[in-house]
C-alpha cells in the first residue's frame, strides 16, 4: 500500500539565499508542472543563520523570474526536528553535507542526506552546486542550469522511488 503522506523534500545551502532557493523553486516548478503538487512538498533551508528571515538573493530571483520559476519565501535555517519532517535532505555541496551529518540525530536521519548532484544525469560522483554569492550574473545562470538538471533527475527518482502517478 502507497504511504498517503506526500513525500517532503528540502535543499539545503549555507545561507539559503542564492542556491537552495533556486533548487525550491526549479523544484517546486516541476512537481505543479508534473501535476504532483499533493504527492511531493518542497522547502529549503541554510546551514547557516547569517540571512534567517531575510529575502532571497535579488540575482536569484531575477534569474528565476526570467525563467518563468520565481522564487519566494525567506531564509531559514535547517534545524535537527527537520529530519522527522523530510524525507530526503539535498545538500548543494559538500561542506553542508557534512554540516548536515553532524547535526543528524541518528544513523536514519543520515540516511536521507544527499548531494542533490548525485540525481543530475552524468554528473560526476561528489559533483556540487558551486556557490554564485560573489560571482557574477553567469554564475547565478549556471546555477540555475544546474538546479534544473539535478531536479529533473531528482524528479523521476522520486516518481520511481515513491510509485507516484498523477
Amino acid at each position: 500500500m502507497k504511504d498517503p503522506r506526500p513525500v517532503a523534500v528540502s535543499f539545503v545551502c549555507m545561507g539559503n539565499i542564492c542556491r537552495s532557493p533556486t533548487a525550491e523553486a526549479v523544484m517546486r516548478h516541476l512537481v505543479r508542472e508534473a501535476g504532483l503538487d499533493d504527492k511531493i512538498v518542497v522547502d529549503s533551508a541554510g546551514t547557516g543563520t547569517w540571512h534567517v528571515g531575510e529575502e532571497r538573493d535579488r540575482r536569484s530571483r531575477a534569474v528565476a523570474k526570467r525563467r518563468g520559476m520565481p522564487i519566494t519565501g525567506e531564509a531559514r535555517q535547517f534545524l535537527r526536528a527537520d529530519f522527522e519532517r523530510f524525507d530526503l535532505v539535498l545538500a548543494l555541496d559538500e561542506d553542508n553535507l557534512r554540516d548536515l551529518q553532524r547535526l543528524a540525530p541518528n544513523d536514519e536521519a543520515r540516511a536521507k542526506i544527499r548531494l542533490l548532484r548525485s540525481f543530475e544525469p552524468g554528473a560526476a560522483p561528489g559533483s556540487e552546486v558551486p556557490d554564485p554569492y560573489y560571482g557574477g550574473p553567469e554564475d547565478f545562470e549556471r546555477v540555475f542550469d544546474i538546479c534544473l538538471a539535478s531536479c529533473r533527475g531528482l524528479l523521476d527518482h522520486l516518481r520511481k522511488t515513491y510509485r507516484l502517478e498523477t
